[in-house]
């Protein structure tokens, strides 16, 4: 449908230039990402890491974000690409939570939060989408439905 093809770039479009933008330069991110990860490592039982190895998953998740972005723009898996997506950016949307800080920082994060949670919802619309057919369970109820009717002739 062409409204898939309009929609699917449009949404796509800011995964790839926050991926790209965490790839090239990850200083931001890494500071957003810092006490997350140092909370999940803290949790775990597990050293803290460094700030070069922060600094490569930083990078990793950008660049797999800006792929799977490019992915759901030009169609190819689109649902499963929207899907990890969504499964990329619920992470984030944790990292910037608004609620531990105060002040200006507190409308910044929450201005960032809101739009995290957006992007996910939004990917797991778009990776949830049957582009108009049946879904999985309509399917295997109508499979019964016929074997039944089947098993009775």
């Amino acid at each position: 449908m062409l409204l898939r093809r309009i929609a699917r770039p449009l949404l796509a479009a800011p995964f790839v230039h926050d991926g790209v933008d965490a790839a090239l330069h990850p200083a931001a991110h890494v500071e957003v990402a810092r006490p997350l990860a140092d909370k999940v490592t803290d949790r775990l039982g597990v050293p803290r890491l460094s700030d070069d190895r922060l600094t490569l998953a930083v990078r990793v998740h950008g660049g797999l974000t800006a792929v799977l972005g490019v992915a759901l723009a030009v169609g190819v898996m689109p649902r499963l690409a929207s899907l990890k997506l969504a499964a990329l950016t619920a992470p984030l949307a944790v990292a910037q939570q608004p609620f531990t800080s105060r002040g200006e920082e507190r409308k910044e994060r929450t201005v960032k939060f809101v739009r995290a949670l957006g992007f996910v919802g939004a990917a797991l619309i778009a990776g949830l989408d049957n582009e108009g057919k049946p879904g999985i369970s309509w399917r295997v109820s109508q499979a019964r439905r016929n074997h039944a009717k089947a098993a009775d002739q």
